[in-house]
């Protein structure tokens, strides 16, 4: 197992890795700096908490298809993961969630506009940075932000009459998470010189990976009893937000789980209630018929590496189809 939890991935790649991520560390601590200190305290909030820096870490594997010594791809990696700490910002005022990465979340802290405002300056700064790296990746920027957005507004608006709940859903996820995922891929191969095909290829990939993270976390928050996802289990039960697991239960004609599914339908203010209906998921069907749908996306995603040439950058990618499926067991 590598240091970024990867199962397979070569001494000599994981050492590229680790010298891109430093870089990609500095960069990003010195981008957010400015002249206002409360700017630059409420930027490097959810900065210094960590994260798995997922984003950009497939930025710098897809730049081994190319030329990984190019610095656009260390820029290109800290925009990716600039757009996401914004959107972290702007989705905690939303959630109005109290905790980020295990710290408070600075909407809490500070309050709402300051959270929202921080969001705006970390956008700000990373297209500061795109401004260096041409029309094609600021094109490509934009219309990942578009995603983005339409994404939240579509789970916020929630699915249109007559449509399919889990459908809707899925959707929202590749909008929300695939988007910015695929985005990252792209940009590491695109900006590595690597060739067109190679460039098609990481960004399907991406975006099926992104997919696979997603419904692997939402897996996680109901099966697992520590903080794995990154949020206290049970979170999206107490938000009342949907999820592949509570889709697959609200979908069952099994007159058994009409209680459940009366529980699911809102948020669950009661701790007791929550541990009691964690409990029931934990051992309905859904969550099985879940981890299957994980895996065909995850296959999809493998499937789609499918014209890269071997070596250590396509390992590593399929090493990350694995790793995807096998944090939900």
């Amino acid at each position: 197992m590598s240091t970024f939890g990867i199962p397979t991935v070569s001494e000599e790649l994981e050492r590229d890795l680790t010298e891109g991520l430093v870089k990609v560390e500095n960069l990003l601590a010195s981008h957010i700096k400015g002249k206002y200190p409360l700017v630059e305290e409420t930027s490097h909030h959810l900065v210094s908490a960590g994260g798995k820096r997922l984003r950009p870490l497939l930025t710098l594997i897809a730049a081994h298809l190319g030329d990984p010594t190019r610095y656009e791809v260390i820029e290109a990696a800290v925009v990716c993961e600039l757009t996401h700490l914004a959107t972290l910002y702007h989705d905690d005022v939303m959630d109005e969630a109290p905790l980020r990465r295990g710290v408070e979340s600075a909407n809490s802290r500070w309050g709402n506009t300051i959270a929202i405002l921080t969001g705006d300056y970390l956008f700000s700064k990373a297209s500061d940075l795109l401004a260096d790296l041409g029309p094609e990746a600021v094109r490509l920027q934009a219309r990942t932000f578009e995603r983005l957005v339409i994404g939240q507004i579509m789970e916020t608006q929630g699915p249109d009459a007559g449509q399919d709940p889990l459908e809707h859903y899925l959707q929202v996820v590749a909008d929300k998470t695939g988007s910015l995922i695929s985005t990252s891929a792209r940009f590491g191969a695109l900006l590595s010189g690597a060739k067109p095909e190679f460039v098609a290829t990481v960004t399907e990939f991406g975006e099926q990976i992104g997919i696979a993270f997603q419904l692997a976390d939402d897996v996680i928050d109901i099966a697992s009893d520590s903080e794995d996802s990154g949020k206290t289990p049970g979170t999206d039960l107490r938000e009342g937000v949907p999820t592949l697991v509570t889709l697959n239960v609200l979908r069952s004609t099994n007159p058994a789980d009409r209680e459940l599914q009366e529980l699911l339908k809102a948020p669950i203010k009661s701790e007791v209630i929550v541990q009691q209906v964690l409990s029931a998921l934990r051992v309905h069907p859904a969550i099985e018929e879940s981890r299957s749908a994980l895996v065909q996306v995850a296959n999809k995603a493998r499937l789609a590496l499918g014209p890269l040439p071997i070596g250590d950058a396509t390992s590593a990618l399929f090493s990350l189809c694995d790793m995807v499926t096998e944090r939900t067991h």
